[in-house]
């Protein structure tokens, strides 16, 4: 989980009939055989009637386990919240056994190793090796099993709700013509309210894993104030609720809890990638998905949360205080060097970057390859959003602040002076010496890290933190560095 330097490229190719094979440094033996291409793709359809007749029956569904919230937001509302909280803090247990979690060398189990690659136990049965949690015959139950699972569970299921409202809201505040002027059409808002629908089937499943004390949806806040920052917004939040998940996902108890999820977020991660193509921005630009523990999550999550229902289920998890990138990349911009400080919506952690900008500065609307950032497939940078060695500019938040329902949580730390910015990016935490400028100010350089040769580990939608130590973690452990946390951010890197 070390880190080198910054590189990325892009290998395109074109297969036409008669000319020389694609080359490929190093990779050989390419060639079989297929069949001749056609000179052209004439006649093309002018006329489309009704389809041949084919052998059908007449059929319908099976009744369906009811979904806990309809298609649309159940609570259509939104703003920021003014009333007084009722209750103050993270939920807490009646006992704490120990302030910080220390580490310990393996699990003295952890003795596996097979150099032969032949099987060393007896086998379950025909076909079924030795090990394997829940692979014994026993009935699967899908609820959770332990405090971690249930807050871990009910974490995910406040992100479910706000991605339901968030999708809606978006199609229901812009009209068609400002979809339009942001290169969207009727079927890429109707793509967006799919994934209204999908959120509405994952609140469901994790609903019904934590039964009647689930959290119930809320109402928001929210930042942006065109199609372009909604789109910015939505890419955003889908990363930190998918990264969130991969985080806390193989340390559930219940391993059938973990099954049902692991399938609920691959949808998640699809719906992240198609935002980032909305926007105009490379829609996968890492090779590893990264994971970040919970009290990341609902830091990056609850400023977004105006209020909830009386005795809505609470969250254990820790409220950071917010780190804003100053000189964020502007992803709006056909040369986001050019960027200005504080080019962003608000002052929250995970708010848009602004899209009024002048048009002699945009790349929404130019047309020309590695410039435009309107939607696509994909899209590759002339100018990248972000490079090693680039100075980033930092501002950060005192702890004590109120944010989240009804302002009833607190951002806190245990950490001491921050002293390093950490950078977690796919597989990997990379550190950089922090320069304090002045109150709760300061600058560090973007790293030159790579995962493995050739593939930059800062890259996509990025998150990064101030910590006054550097312990050294890996993705399984990286929670261990809530305590040298001082304050939460995200980073667009790409």
């Amino acid at each position: 989980m070390l880190s080198r330097t910054l590189c990325a490229s892009t290998l395109l190719s074109a297969l036409a009939r008669a000319a020389p094979a694609p080359q490929v440094p190093g990779y050989t033996d390419a060639d079989f055989p297929i069949s001749d291409v056609p000179d052209s793709i004439e006649p093309i359809p002018s006329s489309f009637g009704r389809d041949l007749q084919v052998p059908a029956i007449e059929t319908s569904a099976s009744s369906a386990y009811p979904r806990v919230s309809s298609d649309l937001t159940g609570q259509t509302s939104h703003g920021p919240y003014f009333g007084t909280p009722t209750a103050t803090g993270a939920i807490m247990a009646d006992t704490t056994l120990a302030q910080s979690i220390s580490p310990h060398p393996p699990n003295p189990t952890a003795t596996y190793y097979n150099a032969e690659g032949v099987l060393l136990n007896p086998a379950l049965a025909p076909y079924v090796p030795n090990g394997g949690l829940g692979t014994n015959g026993t009935e699967p139950r899908y609820q959770v099993e332990s405090d971690f699972d249930f807050e871990s569970i009910a974490l995910g299921l406040y992100q479910e709700w706000i991605e339901l409202d968030l999708f809606n809201n978006g199609l229901a505040v812009f009209s068609e013509s400002d979809f339009l002027a942001a290169g969207l059409t009727a079927e890429d808002r109707a793509y967006i309210s799919f994934m209204a629908h999908q959120e509405s089937g994952h609140a469901t499943l994790l609903t019904n894993m934590l039964g009647e004390a689930a959290p119930v949806q809320c109402t928001y806040n929210y930042p942006y104030t065109t199609v372009r920052e909604f789109i910015d917004f939505n890419q955003k939040l889908t990363r930190w609720g998918e990264s969130g998940v991969w985080g806390f996902l193989a340390h559930l108890d219940s391993r059938e809890v973990a099954n049902l999820l692991s399938q609920s977020i691959a949808t998640e991660a699809r719906q992240q990638m198609s935002f980032r193509q909305m926007l105009g921005l490379h829609p996968m630009p890492v090779w590893f998905e990264t994971g970040i523990p919970q009290s990341w999550q609902w830091t990056y999550l609850a400023p977004y949360i105006s209020s909830c229902p009386m005795n809505q289920t609470r969250l254990a998890w820790q409220n950071f205080p917010g780190l804003i990138i100053a000189n964020q990349p502007n992803p709006n911009r056909f040369s986001p060097n050019d960027t200005t400080p504080y080019e962003i919506v608000g002052n929250r952690t995970s708010d848009p970057s602004i899209s009024d900008i002048p048009n002699d500065e945009s790349c929404v609307n130019v047309n020309v390859t590695g410039y435009s950032c309107g939607p696509a497939i994909a899209r590759n940078r002339s100018e990248p959003l972000s490079f090693p060695g680039k100075l980033v500019n930092l501002t950060w938040e005192s702890p004590g602040m109120p944010v989240g329902p009804n302002n009833s949580y607190v951002t806190s730390t245990a950490a001491g002076a921050p002293t390093y910015v950490a950078w977690v990016a796919q597989l990997n935490l990379t550190y950089t010496p922090l320069t304090v400028t002045g109150n709760n100010t300061g600058y560090t350089y973007q790293p030159a890290s790579e995962v493995y040769q050739g593939d930059p580990a800062l890259n996509g939608t990025a998150f990064v933190a101030l910590t006054d130590s550097d312990p050294y973690l890996t993705p399984f452990n990286l929670s261990m560095i809530n305590p040298h946390v001082v304050a939460l951010g995200v980073y667009q890197a790409g």
